[in-house]
């Protein structure tokens, strides 16, 4: 056999075999593998999508505005304790994105100057004003998407969906697939909650708070809020605690007026575990790390006989009464929880508070029968599409036809065996790239069979037919399958989702193809013509 002969052969033996390596765990029989295999050797193969397997697709949209406007109101409060601590009498006002400090005067400007560069600060007749620049604001805007990425990332993975794919799409779009998830919506409620976790001080001293109901019905929360419009204080706000009749099971809240500065955050959490209370009501433990024990240390012990509201995304869970000051950072959120939303909520305050609220744009739901049945359908369509292609070309070409053939399922095995490689996901348009590709390679067999017929019909011997055929159509099939590589690199490029993977799959489709009719056909061939001389081809 000659070497270039042998070493064709050595290239596509290692490549079979590669990607029979690569697609095993695919296989039933990977599971009966001894565990060496399993631990040493490729161990994921090719993924289903979630249009093959069912699932949730959503799009949740960051809305970044309501970043900066966080970040200005942070350091809003950190002036007044600037202000405070230098001894400086000056009233911090915030309004549209504003900060105004009254009155203003030269050490005021320095000392804002100094601690926060980023602000640009403009004197104006009600006194220092000081914004975010432009740049700086964008920056937040930015941070915030990348941010609630990891963020929710981090929560999908305590919440123990697998193969999960979450990604930016467009300036701040998240685009999260789920795959077999059978509580979309216990999802959803992970996903979307900002999980901004408060301390703030409960005001009963204000004439206002004795004047508050102590419970009002469940719907009657608007009703309360436009009664007491124009007579909430400065510097309060008007918040609510669910609570639910364990008698008559009936929903009601509890209205608090309470003190805007935030005295404690989430920031500083280091555990959240659900645990039962005495009568076996399941509640969220936290504990703080040592500079949030120590902050609430001093906050229990500044706030002794007053309540302290533990806010969660604006809600109230609980405000119980402080006692004494309290040390060590270990506190409790209780709220009438389930087991499963103690669980919820300590995932989602142990993966951290979204930098600012998502709000939900699509959320599709994939069945997994559908699933099921879109992949016993494409099952069937591409058995009946193969046994119908190697009959036609068996009865069409004979021999070379069954050469095709081979090659055919040569194509299949390495683009099967490159996904798995590439850990690829599997969707419907993807099977329609394979099932592209796979006809394209039949195409390419065609030509160089048409080629060789017209070299014999000129009188060419076999051997000669064949070499001629093959260098003939050459660029006719390479000038072809780069035309396609070009759309499917401009489909991948400017396309989302099943769009990026129909073309993943056309191309490498496309490029093996250009390897099993160039070289795995002609391999088989120059065997065949090598060992005598061949009178008559079977075409």
């Amino acid at each position: 056999m000659k070497k270039k002969i042998l070493w064709r052969l050595i290239l596509i033996g290692v490549a079979v075999l590669l990607s029979l390596i690569f697609f095993l765990p695919n296989i039933p029989i990977f599971k009966s593998m001894p565990e060496w295999w399993k631990k040493t050797m490729p161990s994921r193969g090719i993924v289903l999508g979630l249009d093959l397997q069912g699932g949730t697709h959503l799009v949740f949209e960051v809305q970044a505005e309501r970043a900066v406007e966080i970040t200005v109101e942070r350091v809003s409060q950190s002036i007044r304790e600037l202000m405070k601590k230098k001894k400086l009498q000056a009233d911090v006002k915030t309004q549209a994105g504003v900060i105004t400090v009254s009155p203003s005067s030269i050490e005021i400007r320095t000392a804002i100057e100094k601690n926060y560069p980023t602000l640009k600060l403009e004197e104006t007749s009600s006194g220092l004003t000081c914004r975010l620049s432009n740049e700086e604001a964008s920056r937040i805007k930015e941070n915030a998407s990348d941010q609630a990425v990891e963020t929710i990332r981090n929560r999908i993975d305590q919440f123990g969906v697998a193969e999960p794919t979450i990604h930016r799409q467009a300036e701040n779009e998240i685009v999260i697939q789920l795959p077999g998830v059978k509580d979309p919506k216990r999802a959803i409620d992970i996903i979307g909650k900002t999980a901004l976790l408060e301390f703030k001080v409960v005001d009963d001293e204000s004439p206002v708070s004795a004047e508050l109901p102590s419970v009002i019905a469940f719907d009657d929360e608007s009703e309360l809020l436009e009664k007491f419009s124009g007579r909430i204080p400065e510097g309060r706000e008007l918040l609510f605690e669910r609570t639910i009749d364990l008698q008559t099971g009936e929903a009601k809240k509890l209205p608090f007026l309470i003190k805007k500065e935030t005295l404690l955050t989430g920031d500083l959490l280091t555990e959240a575990k659900v645990s039962l209370n005495r009568f076996n009501e399941p509640y969220v433990a936290i504990a703080f790390n040592p500079t949030g024990a120590k902050i609430f240390e001093e906050v229990t012990g500044a706030n002794v006989k007053k309540r302290l509201a533990i806010i969660l995304d604006g809600n109230v869970y609980s405000a119980p009464k402080i006692k004494e000051r309290i040390a060590g950072g270990d506190a409790s959120i209780e709220g009438g929880f389930s087991i499963d939303e103690a669980k919820d909520l300590s995932i989602v305050l142990k993966a951290g508070a979204l930098p600012a609220p998502v709000k939900m744009l699509q959320n599709i739901t994939v069945g997994p029968s559908l699933g099921r049945d879109s992949i016993q359908a494409g099952k069937l369509a591409g058995i009946i599409g193969a046994i119908a292609v190697i009959a036609f070309m068996v009865f069409y070409y004979r021999l070379s036809g069954l050469i095709a053939d081979l090659a055919l399922f040569l194509n299949i095995l390495l683009l099967l065996g490159a996904m798995a490689y590439l850990e690829a996901t599997l969707t419907l348009p993807g099977i329609a790239g394979v099932i592209l590709a796979v006809g394209m390679a039949v195409d390419s067999n065609v030509l160089m069979f048409e080629r060789m017929r017209e070299e014999l019909r000129a009188g060419k011997t076999p051997r000669a037919a064949v070499d001629s055929g093959y260098q003939k159509a050459f660029w006719t099939i390479f000038d072809s399958h780069v035309t396609t590589l070009i759309t499917s690199a401009v489909l991948f490029q400017f396309g989302t989702g099943p769009i990026k993977g129909f073309a993943v799959t056309l191309s490498l489709g496309v490029s093996i193809n250009l390897f099993t009719a160039l070289v795995g056909t002609k391999t088989i061939f120059d065997i065949l013509n090598q060992r005598k001389e061949v009178k008559r081809l079977s075409i």
